[in-house]
């Protein structure tokens, strides 16, 4: 009696589970690491409302699908939905049950656990990825190659297919080549190389590799054959790098050389002298700072730093009024080849700016005119005691002249507006700089200018006001 009394117990679960509005389950219940797993639930009612899942166990969904069948149970006919859901599981977790609307009424499925063991690489895999590193013991900030390499079978097929490459999350990317594909036996083979730099000093890890392949596999679903689309990932292993700290605290680290080229020798006064700065070589290239000097009666702009591959290039403009020396640029750095921190160096430029003696002979003529405007004016004062009608002559003869003098300066001043291109902003700088400190309007035009020239930031300027200061100051 007490056995007959457990087997109607189990029959009445039993009947109960079978019978069951919503049933859960996972296909496969294990998985690897990366490996696909489908979520189904089968649905019984004839007005289902879908639930809406956006993740299971805070996995994404890859790919949903439905299909609707009849069964026969006991005689009578239910119709069926079963809705599946593909996710890729990182790690083990109980999928809790899912609530869905059934003629009106809210049903809730079972329970089901999913297991996830550990991620390996199979070397017989269809495809597989490998991570090779040129060091793995290194100094920060110096350079080494990664190397990529993905091996598929040659017959091995495919439906689509997503690559996901390492974060390189504390490492400075400074290069990443084009894929080369060669065939090896029965494989075919993609190389990428990376070029890496530390970015911070102790252990650094690059997280491996991610390949997602979809492949078409047939699914049996009561007896019907469905061909599906079935998610796979494959991973690559992982590198750990040790970066240490650069000795002597130096800052820089590589194997480099320096070169300074200016465009002019010999300029007029505050033409500008454009020079071009170039460091070339293997190192962190990123962590040098702007190389501008600082002058005394020089007006120093310096450009943005520009890398392309292994070459650092600044431009730099110098504007003075007189000759002046451009100095040294020097760069320090550890050198790995000869493990010792060097030091490179520039010669220093002279600079001729063509002028200076001719200006300091205008200032010795300017110190003589007084004397000569006093004998100027007793010769006047005598003229005026022996005769007024030459006073009266003379001071017409003087307004006349002034008058001449005076529209021939403005047909002058109209000239030299008409030949300065305004357009070229950087020749109207240097033309403006002379007038900087003494004129407000042109310190306001000369900060726009230098705006406009060193800088991404363009605003408009006055073209009315800029006409006025040329003729104000005569600027040709």
């Amino acid at each position: 009696m007490k056995n007959l009394g457990k087997i109607t117990l189990f029959l009445i679960l039993l009947t109960s589970s079978m019978f069951a509005s919503v049933t859960a389950q996972v296909q496969p219940r294990t998985v690897y690491a990366g490996e696909t797993a489908t979520y189904i639930l089968t649905v019984d009612g004839s007005d289902i409302k879908k639930p809406l899942i956006s993740d299971i166990c805070g996995n994404d969904i890859v790919a949903t699908s439905s299909q609707t069948s009849i069964r026969s149970i006991n005689g009578d006919y239910k119709k069926s939905y079963t809705l599946s859901y593909q996710f890729v599981p990182r790690k083990s977790c109980k999928v809790e049950g899912t609530e869905v609307e059934i003629d009106s009424k809210m049903e809730i499925s079972n329970s089901v656990n999913v297991t996830v063991k550990p991620r390996t690489q199979d070397l017989n895999a269809d495809f597989t990825l490998f991570l090779k590193a040129s060091k793995k013991e290194l100094f920060v900030g110096e350079p080494f190659t990664l190397t990529l390499l993905l091996k598929q079978k040659y017959n091995a097929k495919a439906v689509d297919s997503k690559f996901i490459a390492p974060d390189f999350k504390g490492f400075w990317i400074k290069s990443e080549g084009k894929a080369q594909r060669t065939q090896e036996g029965d494989f075919l083979v993609t190389k990428v190389v990376y070029e890496l730099a530390s970015q911070r000093e102790g252990k650094q890890t690059i997280n491996p590799a991610q390949l997602k392949i979809a492949r078409r596999v047939g699914v049996n679903n009561w007896g019907t054959l469905i061909p599906q689309v079935k998610w796979r990932s494959y991973y690559s292993n992982e590198l750990n790098i040790i970066a240490k700290a650069l000795p002597n605290n130096a800052k820089i680290v590589g194997d480099f050389s320096i070169n300074a080229v200016a465009q002019k020798l010999e300029v007029n006064p505050n033409e500008a002298v454009n020079l071009t700065l170039s460091v070339e070589g293997k190192g962190n290239l990123e962590d040098i700072e702007s190389f501008k000097p600082y002058l005394n009666d020089v007006n120093v702009f310096d450009e943005k730093i520009e890398i392309k591959g292994d070459r650092l290039t600044q431009k730099l403009v110098f504007v003075s009024e007189r000759d002046f020396t451009i100095p040294s640029f020097e760069l320090a750095f550890y050198n790995t080849r000869t493990a010792r921190v060097e030091k490179i160096v520039t010669k220093p430029i002279n600079i001729k700016v063509r002028g200076n003696v001719a200006k300091s002979k205008v200032q010795v003529t300017r110190d003589e005119t007084p004397v000569v405007e006093k004998k100027e004016i007793v010769v006047k004062k005598v003229s005026v005691e022996k005769d007024y009608i030459a006073i009266g002559l003379a001071f017409i003869i003087g307004l006349f002249i002034g008058i001449s003098l005076m529209v021939l300066k403005n047909k002058k001043a109209t000239k030299k507006v008409q030949k300065l291109d305004i357009k070229n902003e950087k020749l109207l700088l240097v033309k403006l700089l002379p007038f900087k400190d003494e004129d407000s309007d042109v310190a306001s035009v000369v900060t726009l200018l230098e705006s406009n020239i060193y800088s991404k930031d363009k605003k408009k300027i006055d073209k009315k006001l800029l006409k006025e200061i040329i003729a104000r100051h005569g600027i040709s």
